[in-house]
């Protein structure tokens, strides 16, 4: 399976898309913010990721207006967050082939490159 969790209005997935020519590579588009992460899939993404927290964006607006960063959250709070408001979704997550990649790091983009390329 090669799937993308992404945020169709947002510039840096748009330009990750087009970078890495997801459409023409049979990957299944899903826009967080039109056909919202259910339970599962979330739970899905967690077993990959190994936590919620490593799938939560710090840098959602909401984060900081709902003063987050003073807070301890737990990986519950993290899970909820996510499943209330698409925003606390870090963009992209990719899944190819098992394997998990989020977010834009350049890095990140490489690693996903590689994974596309060596099948």
């Amino acid at each position: 399976m090669k799937k993308i969790y992404y945020l169709s209005t947002c510039d840096t997935c748009k330009r990750i898309i087009s970078e890495l020519e997801l459409k023409q590579k049979d990957f299944q588009f899903q826009d967080i913010k039109t056909e919202k992460i259910t339970e599962s899939q979330l739970t899905e993404l967690k077993e990959l990721a190994g936590s919620y927290e490593s799938l939560f964006s710090k840098i959602a607006r909401k984060y900081k207006e709902l003063g987050l960063s003073t807070k301890t959250l737990s990986e519950v709070d993290f899970k909820n967050y996510i499943l209330e408001d698409y925003t606390f979704l870090k963009r992209p997550v990719l899944v190819i082939n098992g394997k998990i990649f989020i977010g834009n790091s350049k890095q990140n983009i490489e690693n996903i490159k590689n994974e596309i390329n060596s099948k």
